[in-house]
């Protein structure tokens, strides 16, 4: 059986609602996974619900000369996920206070100081990915944790790729330069 292209569902949606639920079917893991990781498993559900209702109702607005209707759909879940940063900084930061208190806490020697390590640097990425301004941590996690293309990204977020290079430039650089502070300071 043919896979009928998104464009082609989208179009058919327009005519049988009922049809947008293959959209759904294709690409809502991919859209969870994301969202899990924004925002947390527990959340991701609901921004989930959001993220399609939204994609439903603008299903007439999607351009079909795009293709594939996951970069737009990462557009949405990005600004659904905006519209509960707040949550988003509060695990960021649980994360980085709970990351440095495992290096505190630790008791078993060689294993206990590896992990402090660890836990010491995923305190201080989770604390520099925080740092980051809206718009450069939206292009740095749609790269890192979504391997989306810069084109991808650029068009999840509507924006020219080249934003979505300098963004992603300014990311990476102040997180390395927030670790390599971070080491100065302790050397």
């Amino acid at each position: 059986m043919e896979v009928r292209p998104d464009a082609d569902v989208f179009e058919a949606s327009l005519r049988v609602p009922s049809e947008f639920g293959e959209i759904f079917d294709r690409h809502g893991r991919t859209i969870h996974r994301f969202l899990a990781r924004r925002v947390g498993a527990q959340s991701a559900e609901q921004l989930l619900g959001e993220t399609f209702r939204i994609a439903f109702e603008r299903r007439a607005t999607f351009d079909a000369r795009r293709g594939t209707v996951r970069p737009w759909l990462y557009g949405i879940a990005t600004n659904v996920v905006r519209r509960h940063r707040r949550d988003e900084k509060h695990r960021f930061r649980a994360l980085a206070t709970l990351a440095g208190q495992a290096t505190r806490d630790g008791s078993h020697e060689d294993a206990t100081v590896a992990a402090a390590d660890a836990a010491s640097q995923l305190a201080l990425v989770a604390q520099a990915v925080l740092d980051l301004a809206d718009d450069e941590r939206d292009v740095l996690l749609l790269f890192a944790t979504e391997e989306l293309s810069y084109d991808d990204i650029a068009a999840a977020l509507d924006l020219p790729v080249g934003t979505v290079r300098s963004r992603l430039h300014r990311a990476r650089a102040k997180v390395r330069s927030a670790l390599d502070a971070t080491e100065r300071s302790a050397s």
